[in-house]
């Protein structure tokens, strides 16, 4: 059995944990608009996604459902080969120095095709 590496968060780099329905939809903008996007992790059991942006650059987002991970907090990161349906894996790789552009993804997650699958979730 292989280990998984824990990566602390805050030192250069903070997250953006998103609901999968919504983070997805907003990867797929942000693909169309050709915005920058660092790594992207999908955690399959919990249904989240996890982005990489620059530490202190997503200090007001109250008006979305993300969680800004930063200082004390960490990151199980599967390696490249662990990528499953089930547990998920890497939806952009970890492979350069770039991390997602904090305002262009505050942007796609508030596009409106984003929130209108936000409302549908609502109970």
């Amino acid at each position: 059995m292989r280990s998984l590496p824990l990566l602390r968060v805050g030192a250069g780099w903070n997250l953006v944990r998103t609901p999968a329905e919504n983070g997805f939809l907003a990867l797929a903008h942000l693909r169309s608009t050709g915005a920058a996007i660092g790594p992207v992790l999908y955690d399959g059991p919990n249904e989240r996604l996890y982005y990489a942006i620059a530490t202190g650059t997503a200090e007001s987002w109250s008006e979305l459902p993300v969680r800004h991970l930063s200082t004390n907090s960490w990151l199980v990161a599967p390696g490249m080969e662990l990528i499953d349906d089930w547990l998920g894996g890497w939806c952009k790789l970890p492979d350069d120095d770039t991390l997602t552009d904090a305002d262009a993804l505050h942007a796609a997650l508030q596009h409106s095709y984003v929130s209108a699958a936000l409302e549908e979730a609502k109970p």
